[in-house]
Order: structure tokens, then C-alpha cells, then sequence
């Protein structure tokens, strides 16, 4: 997760698999026969929405952060999956006046915590649509509230509570830190995760400091679709395995790099480092990863992320990277890299009589950079995650043909310029014949 302390391990994996488009990400699982699996209780999820009178600024999309907040909730009603439990929760969304003790009283249980059905998508959308801002921002006792929404007696439960708020808690000394403590103490699988609506500096630690003691985590959100978009995402999560994230440490070079599997890793990386892995890739088969970069501090303006595949020789195979302004506080790219079929008849192969596998170097860069007032130990928090699937039978996207160490597309663009530099240069030579006739 991103937090002010400690790795990013929840936050990323996420985001992780959702850039590169990976598969399920996560360390291998025992298979079993699903006939003898026993039911995974459904999860449940309490959207907590702030409807403080600060939603009505206007600064998200040239519209209010109310109206960006209830557009992203319809998106998030019709794609909510059949299995999550969903309940709504407001907080500073009835009580007009100025008295603090009725104020801080102020959370209403919108809709309850169930499975949606058509019905009840329609009953969310509208109890949403009614919504005005209005009050004060009782974080901290909203929490509370939240957290006994989800209780029950099936200790086995996914539980989770999507925080969005504008502005910092206005009902202290009741910290909402230690409410999301006191939750994480109790031992009820309960998450919660925050979005912070154009936050300040303020907004952003105390919203990072509650996911993070819960092991959620913290996202910034300027845009409509950012909001909407990582709302799913949560929500989605919710529905899916849990993958805990492996502690690993990358290596200086290639060849003193740690060997991978398909699995989510966490590491440490400094400012503007490249650190290595590896992973065994077989024919057949197509190495998907992707890394994640959190800025769990205040960083320089524009950085990137690079991740790279090569061979054990150095000869890049393909790469992916993504750069970054300020306005995010996650950075993510993937690649992916289908290993074909072996048509060596040789024999070649290891001890089980498996194809001999392909090491690949994963190198992972950053460009990030700090204001001189700002300490750059503990490295930033990275989260790798690798997955090997079955490789497509016809190779038909650019990793397949290999866009890092193939010349290809670079000759296919020569050509290109070529053929319109002489297109271009005898239009040029008919225009000037012309002119000079007439």
C-alpha cells in the first residue's frame, strides 16, 4: 500500500495487474477438485462517501466533487459483481448547522450491506442521486459505524470499506488513525482503503495513515474517471483472491539477481536505481509482468518507471515504461513476452525431459528524484508481479515479435520515410514544372 511508513505491498499489486493486463498475479495456489472445495463466504463492501459542505467545489472536470462522485458511483452500481455484498454509507450529509456535537453525529447507512440485484442497483442509484452536500466530516465515527456494518459471525469473510473524502476529519480528538487501528486490532479482515479528492498535504496523511493501519490503500483522485475507475478496482479486488505479496531484494546485476516465480513481490528501490530479477520462462509459454512505483513521499515533478526484459547476454527482448507529472501517486508499467514452441529435435531439455527453459533479466529503473528537504531512505516502495501462462498459438501482438531486440519496426519506418520522401519530392518537382509554365 502507499502509506507515510511502509511498503506499498497492498496498493500495488493491484494496480500492478491492472496496467500490464495480467492474469491472476498471485504465488501459486494448490489445485484441488472444485467438487471438494468448500464455498467461499461472499465478500462484503461499504462505499463511505463524504458529503461535506467542501463537495461542492467545483474542480473535477470542470464540475462539483459531488457530481464526479455520484457519476462514479452509477459506473460503479452496474458493474458491481453478483457475489460482492455492497452497502453506502454517508457521512456529513444531513445536519445543516453549526453545533459540533450534532454534527460529528452526522453518518447515515444510504443503502444496506447485500448482494444487488437489477432492484437493487436501481434503489443505491437513487438514494445516491438524492445526496447534497451538506455538513461536517465525521470521519472517525463514520468508521466505526462502518466497521459494525460489516460484521458478522463468518470469521472466513472478505471485508472492506472504500473511504472517499474530500477533507480532513473535522470531529477530533476522536483521530481517525486510531479508529483505524482499533478496526485492524479486532481482527475481522477488514480493509479500508481511501481516495482523497484534491487533497492537501493534510488530507493526504491522515487518509494514508487509516489505510495504512488497516493494510489498505491511499489514492489520489483529480479526475472523474480516476475516481470511478479505482472504485472498481477495490470493489473487484473484494471478489477476488487475496495474493500476499512476497518480500524479495533485487540485485545490482542480472546474475546475482533473485530467481522469481509466478507470484507478487515487494522490494525497496532508491532514488533513480535499476535493480534485477530473473525468471525462468519455458517454450510455450509467455512471461507476463508488470511493476508498480509508489511515491510514499514528496518527490520532484516528472519521473518514470522502466521495466525491462533481456536476455542473460544483455540483448533486450522488450520493455515497458510510463512517466508521471506529480499527479498520481502510483506509477505502473508491464510487458509481456511469449516464448514459442521449441523446434529443436535434439533433445535438449532438464531432468523431468521438460524443454530447457529461457532465463530472463527483469530490470526494473526509476527516474524519481526528491526536494533536497526530503529524506531518501527507506527506498521507494516497488511491487513486481509475475505470471507465466500458456503462450498465444499465433503470435500477433508486438511482444511476440519481439519489439526490443528486433529491427523490424525500425525498417519498417525507414521505409516508410523513404517511400514519402519520394512521393513528396516528385510533388514538389510537379508543382515547381507547373509553376514555371504558367
Amino acid at each position: 500500500m502507499i502509506t507515510r511508513h511502509r511498503s506499498a505491498a497492498g496498493a500495488l499489486a493491484l494496480l500492478a495487474a491492472l496496467t500490464a493486463g495480467l492474469g491472476t498475479a498471485g504465488p501459486a495456489a494448490a489445485s484441488s477438485d472444485g467438487d471438494d472445495e468448500p464455498a467461499q463466504p461472499s465478500p462484503k463492501v461499504e462505499l463511505v462517501l463524504d458529503v461535506s459542505g467542501s463537495m461542492r467545489a467545483r474542480d473535477i472536470d470542470g464540475k462539483s466533487r459531488m457530481a464526479a462522485a455520484k457519476q462514479a458511483f452509477n459506473e460503479v452500481l452496474d458493474a458491481t459483481p453478483d457475489e460482492v455484498q455492497l452497502g453506502i454509507r454517508t457521512l456529513g450529509a444531513n445536519y445543516h448547522g453549526d453545533d459540533r456535537k450534532t454534527g460529528c453525529k452526522d453518518t447515515e447507512l444510504l443503502y444496506p450491506v447485500a448482494e444487488l440485484d437489477r432492484a437493487g442497483r436501481t434503489d443505491a442509484k437513487t438514494a445516491v442521486a438524492t445526496l447534497a452536500p451538506t455538513g461536517w466530516t465525521p470521519i472517525g465515527p463514520t468508521l466505526l459505524k462502518a466497521a459494525d456494518d460489516l460484521k458478522d459471525d463468518n470469521e472466513e469473510r472478505s471485508r472492506r470499506i472504500v473511504l472517499i473524502s474530500d477533507g480532513e476529519d473535522t470531529c477530533q480528538p476522536l483521530d481517525p488513525c486510531e479508529v483505524a487501528r482499533k478496526i485492524s486490532a479486532e481482527g475481522i479482515h477488514l480493509t479500508v482503503d481511501t481516495l482523497g479528492l484534491v487533497p492537501d498535504a493534510k488530507t493526504r496523511d491522515q487518509l494514508s495513515c487509516i489505510a495504512e493501519a488497516t493494510g489498505g490503500t491511499y489514492t489520489s483522485v483529480r479526475h472523474t474517471d480516476e475516481l470511478s475507475g479505482r472504485v472498481k478496482q477495490l470493489v473487484d479486488r473484494a471478489a477476488d483472491p487475496v495474493a500476499t505479496p512476497v518480500a524479495t531484494e533485487g540485485a545490482a546485476q542480472c546474475t546475482d539477481a533473485p530467481q522469481l516465480k509466478a507470484g507478487v513481490y515487494t522490494d525497496r528501490e532508491k532514488f533513480g536505481e535499476h535493480r534485477w530479477y530473473r525468471v525462468d520462462v519455458r517454450p510455450g509459454q509467455e512471461l507476463r509482468a508488470s511493476v508498480s512505483v509508489g511515491a510514499d513521499r514528496a518527490v520532484n515533478k516528472d519521473y518514470g518507471v522502466l521495466l525491462r526484459a533481456s536476455t542473460v547476454h544483455g540483448r533486450e527482448i522488450v520493455r515497458g515504461s510510463e512517466a508521471g507529472d506529480g499527479r498520481t501517486d502510483v506509477i505502473s508499467t508491464g510487458l509481456r513476452y511469449p516464448k514459442p514452441e521449441s523446434d529443436d529435435d535434439e533433445g535438449a531439455g532438464d531432468d523431468d525431459g521438460e524443454p530447457a527453459a529461457e532465463t530472463v533479466c527483469l530490470q526494473v529503473s526509476n527516474s524519481y528524484s526528491a526536494p533536497s528537504s526530503v529524506k531518501t531512505t527507506p527506498g521507494l516502495p516497488v511491487e513486481l508481479a509475475v505470471d507465466l501462462v500458456d503462450a498465444p498459438d499465433e503470435a500477433s501482438d508486438v511482444a511476440s515479435f519481439g519489439l526490443g531486440n528486433g529491427w523490424w519496426l525500425l525498417g519498417v519506418l525507414i521505409l516508410t520515410g523513404f517511400v514519402a520522401g519520394l512521393v513528396w519530392g516528385w510533388l514538389s518537382r510537379w508543382r515547381f514544372a507547373v509553376w514555371r509554365t504558367n
